[in-house]
């Protein structure tokens, strides 16, 4: 039994082993460009900043 290859994320194209998982690096710089506008998040509440360097500086401790 094959299983039918996974498309690109961005694209739905077949995927190319050079740039996997994408098809081309059009579409890696795409999803590179999504990261960095905020438009991928990781669930969950907004993380404080203040409570972000008390906890660094704890850790150096």
């Amino acid at each position: 039994m094959t299983t039918k290859p996974k498309p690109c994320p961005i694209c739905r194209k077949p995927r190319s082993e050079s740039y996997h998982p994408f098809c081309s690096q059009r579409c890696k710089d795409r999803d590179l460009a999504r990261w960095f506008s905020d438009s991928y998040a990781v669930p969950g509440p907004p993380a404080d900043p203040e409570e972000l360097a008390q906890e660094s500086w704890r850790e150096q401790d």
